[in-house]
């Protein structure tokens, strides 16, 4: 990657004490910003961590002495370097006196956006999500420069705060030949988006930090009169989009709908529920967690969809390796339900294998300038690796008793689940059923208890209640046939002692009694094998103590 960061003339602002470490300093091509406060020793960030550059106490003349070198401040309090890309944000007092100044370092990196080069090519428009200092708006300058110098596009920048193209009239080099538009306030963004459709003609509009209900309603404006939108906004993942009600038009809004009584017994779910409200106004969402490691959902409706319905999605991890190799993987998108605080990421297969040549999708790709696209045509072939992972367990078949067998068919689908559905119930393994349904049926229990089968009963027959279940099945089928004997595999004799211990705690107390359960204290490795086992069950744990008595407390579901 090629690395423009005009960093000499961000300390040409800078005190004589502050800016002397940093010229000498072996870190200086990786400063991240430099924090200037009044009363403070002046500091340095770093992505290992900060360390203050000097003993000196920043006084008032510091600050003065670095506010008379930089442009005017604007509204919301940042201003720059003309001709750079370098962002001084200040803090003030109640009389408004700047008493802090944080300077942030501004790079151009050529080649950033190899990594999803090759959904430029399809003309899709595109949400960033990522919390901030995450490399955002580095991301949509190099977007911006491919757009206009490689693919030709009339690219138009609505730059609120000068940060992707530079202080001054004249933008930075970075943006290539797109065009810049500036922002007199930062309140009146939006106006100046519509105005960018209905004065300069573009094909594609790049916004950064959209964050306000109006900018949103003009990010949907701009989308329904044909023209790609690049855009980002604060947010680690898709699902806390979705929760946020300024925002969430963006992905199309949600929406409570009121289903009629036939509807809700077919589909098997309340009457009251939530959905998509329109088409999302961005087809594709890319979370950004680090500078080299991406999540890729390629159809945010479809994405957004499954998410309300509490279903698990499949989605791409793309990280950009040592030598611009580019590796994908597929990931399985876990959150418990829509109203959940947290998600996380569980990853199930490596979709490349950077030594297989025998299959269809190949691992790494070296990006150059004949070769730019990445090949995934047969990335949404999830089903088949979804099967080769559950290939080595039984088939599970489920009986089911007041509950929408269409519904549940199409769980498993969605999640490539080894259960089969059987209208004979001498046959099945499992019967689920409604509570309500269940208590009523002696006969049911009767030839239950004879041939005992397992019986999983639900208090409401919505999608998350029934994928809690059929996910339940399956991990404790996947634990006592296939998982349970590949830890053991080549275990030591105290590691087994750990692994069956831990189990009988989880079988006879989490899942038995539904209650938490605290084990013995372990040293880090055997941790690590526990944790192993824990999530095999899909259940939750945490670390408590101080080494060497540190343990693990484990959660019901």
């Amino acid at each position: 990657m090629l690395i423009a960061d005009d960093l000499d003339q961000l300390l040409d602002i800078l005190p004589n004490f502050i800016r002397y470490p940093l010229q000498i300093h072996p870190q200086r091509k990786v400063l991240i910003e430099v924090v200037m406060d009044l009363g403070r020793k002046p500091e340095a960030r770093f992505p290992r961590g900060p360390e203050y550059l000097s003993k000196r106490i920043i006084t008032w003349q510091d600050l003065d002495y670095s506010i008379k070198r930089i442009g005017h401040f604007s509204a919301d309090n940042r201003s720059g370097i003309e001709r750079t890309l370098h962002r001084i944000s200040s803090i003030k007092n109640r009389q408004g006196s700047t008493i802090g100044l944080t300077c942030r370092v501004g790079r151009a990196i050529l080649g950033t956006i190899s990594i999803i080069r090759d959904l430029l090519d399809t003309y899709p428009s595109i949400l960033l999500l990522g919390k901030p200092g995450v490399g955002k708006t580095t991301v949509i300058r190099e977007i911006a420069r491919v757009l206009a110098d490689e693919m030709e596009k009339r690219v138009v920048i609505i730059d609120t705060s000068n940060e992707i193209a530079g202080d001054g009239d004249v933008p930075h080099p970075a943006i290539g030949r797109a065009r810049r538009m500036q922002v007199s306030k930062p309140e009146l963004q939006h106006q100046v988006m519509i105005e960018a459709i209905e004065n300069h003609m573009p094909e594609v509009i790049i916004i950064d930090e959209i964050g306000t209900e109006l900018e949103a309603l003009a990010a949907r404006t701009i989308a329904e009169r044909g023209v790609q939108l690049v855009g980002t906004v604060h947010g680690n993942y898709l699902d806390s989009l979705i929760k946020n009600p300024v925002l969430s038009d963006l992905i199309g809004g949600i929406q409570y709908v009121t289903l009629g009584d036939d509807e809700a017994k077919r589909r098997g779910s309340q009457k009251s529920i939530l959905e998509r409200k329109a088409s999302p106004a961005f087809q594709v969402a890319i979370e950004i967690h680090d500078r080299h490691s991406w999540i890729v959902h390629e159809s945010v409706g479809h994405a957004v969809d499954q998410l309300l319905q509490g279903v698990n999605l499949w989605v791409q991890r793309r990280k950009l390796i040592p030598g611009g190799a580019i590796l994908v993987q597929c990931e399985q998108y876990i959150t418990s339900t829509f109203i959940s605080n947290t998600s996380r990421f569980d990853p199930k297969v490596n979709i490349k294998n950077s030594k297989s040549n025998n299959t269809n999708i190949q691992s790494s790709l070296n990006y150059s300038q004949k070769q730019n696209l990445i090949k995934l045509q047969e990335i949404s072939a999830v089903p088949s690796f979804s099967r080769n992972l559950m290939k080595d367990m039984p088939t599970i078949r489920v009986y089911l008793y007041y509950i929408n067998s269409e519904q549940v068919e199409m769980i498993i689908k969605n999640l490539h689940l080894p259960i089969i559905i059987t209208r004979d119930i001498v046959q099945s393994d499992v019967i689920l059923s409604l509570r309500s349904g269940f208590k009523h049926n002696t006969k049911l229990k009767e030839v239950a208890k004879i041939r005992h089968i397992t019986i999983y009963t639900l208090c409401s027959s919505n999608s998350a209640n029934i994928k809690r279940a059929l996910t339940k099945m399956v991990n404790i089928n996947k634990v006592s046939h296939y998982n349970w004997d590949t830890l053991c595999k080549n275990s030591t004799a105290i590691e087994l002692k750990i692994l069956i211990e831990t189990r009988i705690a989880i079988e006879k107390i989490v899942n038995g009694k539904k209650q938490s359960v605290e084990l013995l204290s372990q040293n880090v490795n055997l941790r690590k094998l526990q944790h192993q086992l824990i999530n095999f069950y899909n259940l939750r744990s945490r670390s408590f103590g101080e080494e060497p008595n540190r343990r693990l407390r484990i959660f019901p579901d």
